[in-house]
């Protein structure tokens, strides 16, 4: 096996290689992350580790806008293992073709949910809860999801709700996992 090849498999860090939102390889922390052999995820469509279509097409959209414009992307969001089981997961991605930004890929995916335990949310209040984690203000994360600022507030307030929070500094520190 090449250096390049062992660096892939026995990286410290969840790594698929895509292909139309496709995995077409995996390596072993992949596997363990989402529950099965890296093989068992050859021509895996990653719709099947969102936690709905809905979450997969939204966040689809969002990220091929940003990896046109950059190329790269990355977000925290809530995941799903192939036994159900939903967790937090960092996903850092790098388009090989910008022009089509989802042709071919190279993905990482970090398992969260030791410093972040997986509260239930609606598909809406985990966007409201991922651009929050991006700085996002209210006033944005309306514009940005065609809500009005009203609605993400009522959001907002359950999720501090949800996770006991009191404000928002406190409750973006539970989303990231620091200590309060």
């Amino acid at each position: 096996m090449e250096s390049s090849d062992l660096a892939f498999t026995h990286a410290p860090i969840g790594l698929a290689l895509t292909e139309d939102r496709i995995v077409k390889r995996a390596n072993l922390r992949f596997g363990e992350v989402f529950g099965d052999t890296p093989e068992h995820f050859a021509n895996t469509p990653l719709a099947r580790l969102y936690p709905s279509s809905q979450d997969y097409e939204q966040i689809g959209a969002r990220g091929a806008q940003i990896l046109r414009e950059t190329g790269r992307y990355e977000d925290e969001r809530v995941m799903r293992r192939l036994d159900g089981a939903l967790f937090w997961c960092r996903v850092r991605g790098q388009s090989l073709t910008p022009d089509d930004p989802f042709k071919r890929g190279v993905w990482s995916f970090v398992d969260l949910s030791s410093e972040r335990p997986v509260v239930e949310l609606t598909p809406r209040e985990r966007e409201v809860a991922i651009l929050t984690c991006q700085g996002l203000t209210s006033k944005e994360i309306g514009l940005a999801l065609d809500l009005s600022y009203r609605t993400v507030e009522a959001h907002r307030a359950r999720l501090l709700e949800k996770f006991g929070a009191r404000k928002l500094p406190e409750l973006v520190a539970k989303f990231s996992g620091m200590p309060l």
